[in-house]
C-alpha cells in the first residue's frame, strides 16, 4: 500500500470568526481566498488548500505532548535561515504572536507563531529535498 497517498490536499484549521480569520491569513500570510460564507472559507496558502471552519468557543488545532508542552500541528517551510528571519521580522512587526528563532538539534532553524484564533504553526528554514526534486527550486 506504501505510495499510495500523494500529498496532503486540505488542511482544516478551526476559527472563531470565519470573515475575520480570512483577512488575518490574507494580510499576514499572504493567502488567497477562493470561497466564503458564514461557516467556513476556502484559502489557497503555501501550495494547499486550507478550510477556515467556525468552530466552538476555544476550539483551536494545538495539542499537547506527552511532557506536558503546547505543540502545533503544521510546519511551514521557508528556503533559507535569511528568510526565515525575515518573515519572523515581518510577523513581529505586524503584531503577530511569534515565537524566537531556534536551533532544536537538526538542519536549519525554526520558530512558531499563532493565528488570531490561538492556532499554533510552526516554520522551518530548510525546504524538504521531496519540494526541490519536483523542480519547486
Amino acid at each position: 500500500m506504501s505510495g499510495i497517498l500523494k500529498r496532503v490536499g486540505t488542511t482544516y484549521i478551526p476559527v472563531m470568526n470565519v470573515r475575520e480569520s480570512v483577512d488575518w491569513y490574507i494580510d499576514h500570510l499572504g493567502a488567497k481566498l477562493n470561497y466564503q460564507d458564514q461557516n467556513k472559507a476556502i484559502i489557497d496558502l503555501a501550495g494547499q488548500s486550507f478550510f477556515l471552519v467556525k468552530a466552538s468557543d476555544n476550539e483551536n488545532s494545538n495539542f499537547m505532548d506527552a511532557e506536558g508542552n503546547k505543540r502545533f500541528s503544521q510546519t511551514f517551510e521557508v528556503d533559507g535561515v535569511e528568510e526565515l528571519f525575515i518573515f519572523n521580522k515581518q510577523l513581529k512587526d505586524a503584531g503577530v504572536e511569534v515565537g524566537k528563532v531556534e536551533n532544536r538539534g537538526h538542519p536549519g532553524r525554526n520558530f512558531t507563531f499563532n493565528d488570531l484564533n490561538g492556532n499554533s504553526f510552526d516554520v522551518w528554514s530548510e525546504l524538504s529535498p521531496s519540494y526541490n526534486r519536483r523542480g519547486n527550486e
